[in-house]
């Protein structure tokens, strides 16, 4: 197994910065225009959400010939369906006689693509097939009608999709990201359960939230006790960022001297599950071997929970299974990932710029590269009913909260450190997608 190669510090405005952040000229402000207001949101779905790569679902959500699921993306949905010739392809979600969309939500074992409002209907390589009543329209030749193609592609068991058909191939698009985090064996995951969740706020409030570290030592005060907060390298490629966390160690905001049995209690609280279901609620600190750390004994814990489930962590060290790598793939998705974690967390924008959706998928590492596609749940789980574990559900308490906010009349701009970098070039590569000049986005709605 080939070690973790040490994460490069940021890079932004000439300084290095890790997660406590250093000294800036000048704070970066962006206009709170941005997430309020109807027209910067139409000018996303014109000029922004048409144009990039984002996750759809997993490849185990498409597996078998005649799989489909449905991605929505604000007012697009787009159509992946694996072909009776195993290709899996994306159609825009509509029928080419009076755009209804033709599929909702996700299924197994069909073998046309069949629109239920006049029955128009196409092969699952999106070729039409059959127009009831076809002599009222007269001459029509079956290739001219096609299903409208989407770009599709797929990377670490994820499906990428873009609207854009002359798009940059998806392995430029994601720039230096599958060689850093080779060394996890992505592959070896499969999907187990997506869910979406409405929520009462504009998708990048829901995607700045797991694009920096500054809020830990509010919003997450259970974790400091096992999380390193402060000294956590960030990396910033062209568009894509990443932050690399060390768990099952204090905070340097605790001071000095922090004991073991503080870190194990944190640890316990915040994500003791990972060790398996006897560390779910507060345990006995246990003994750690000479010459070791505590750190090693909560990696090893991790290793003996995962093997009860075949799966052999032998070959990952402490530090690839307690340390995690935070990935933000612009604009709208975080990849958490460590040696027996692979999440993805993704912020979708709503029918309004107050509203949007959370989308969640878990992936579960088998015990090799060759075990066969699982067959993942996709729910849709009500904002109240949503219970994603300790630390997620603190973030869900801001997502409720936050939007309100950002109405206020006094309030103009949100302002942000280089501590929060990613946020910045997020909204920095923004500005370019959309046209935009730097803070480009006046209160009465033009640009600048």
């Amino acid at each position: 197994m080939v070690d973790v190669a040490a994460p490069q510090e940021t890079e932004i405005l000439g300084t290095a910065v890790t997660a406590s952040g250093l000294a800036s000229l000048a704070p970066v402000k962006i206009p709170v225009q941005r997430y309020i207001s109807p027209e910067f949101a139409e000018l996303e779905h014109e000029r922004l959400w048409p144009k990039v790569w984002h996750v759809a679902c997993t490849v185990d959500h498409v597996a078998n010939p005649g799989d489909w699921f449905e991605h929505r993306l604000g007012k697009y949905s787009i159509l992946l369906v694996r072909g009776t010739d195993g290709v899996l392809r994306g159609f825009q979600n509509a029928c080419r006689h009076r755009g209804n969309p033709i599929c909702q939500g996700s299924g197994a074992g069909i073998t046309e693509l069949r629109c239920p409002y006049h029955r128009w209907a196409w092969d699952l390589a999106g070729r039409l097939r059959e127009i009831p009543s076809r002599r009222g329209f007269g001459p029509i030749n079956n290739d001219d009608l096609p299903l409208v193609p989407v770009k599709v592609d797929t990377w670490g068991r994820l499906v990428f999709v873009n609207l854009d058909t002359g798009a940059e191939p998806l392995e430029g698009w994601l720039e230096g990201i599958p060689d850093d985090i080779a060394w996890a064996n992505l592959d070896e995951f499969r999907g187990t359960y997506s869910t979406v969740t409405p929520v009462n706020c504009n998708w990048k409030v829901v995607n700045e939230g797991f694009s920096e570290t500054y809020h830990v030592q509010g919003l997450h005060r259970e974790m400091l006790g096992s999380i390193n907060d402060v000294d956590a390298p960030q990396r910033i490629w062209d568009h894509h960022s990443a932050s690399y966390q060390a768990y099952g160690v204090p905070s340097p905001r605790l001071g000095r001297n922090v004991s073991d049995q503080t870190v194990w209690d944190s640890f316990v609280a915040t994500q003791g599950g990972r060790m398996g279901p006897d560390y779910t609620e507060p345990c006995a600190l246990p003994e750690v071997p000479e010459g070791q750390t505590l750190q090693d004994v909560i990696a090893q814990n991790i290793r003996e929970h995962q093997a009860t489930s075949g799966v052999d962590l032998k070959g990952y060290d402490t530090a690839q299974i307690t340390h995690l790598s935070q990935y933000n793939l612009f604009p709208n998705t975080t990849l958490l990932i460590s040696a027996d974690l692979f999440t993805v967390l993704t912020a979708r924008p709503g029918p309004s710029p107050d509203t949007g959706e959370l989308v969640t998928i878990h992936l579960s590492r088998m015990p090799s590269a060759d075990a066969p596609a699982s067959s993942p749940v996709h729910v849709t789980v009500p904002m109240d009913q949503a219970d994603f574990g300790f630390v997620l559900n603190q973030d869900f308490s801001v997502i409720r909260t936050m939007q309100a906010g950002l109405h206020q009349p006094g309030f103009t701009h949100v302002w942000l450190s280089g501590e929060e970098c990613r946020i910045i070039n997020m909204h920095r590569h923004l500005e370019r997608c959309l046209g935009l000049a730097p803070g480009g986005w006046q209160r009465s709605g033009h640009l600048h």
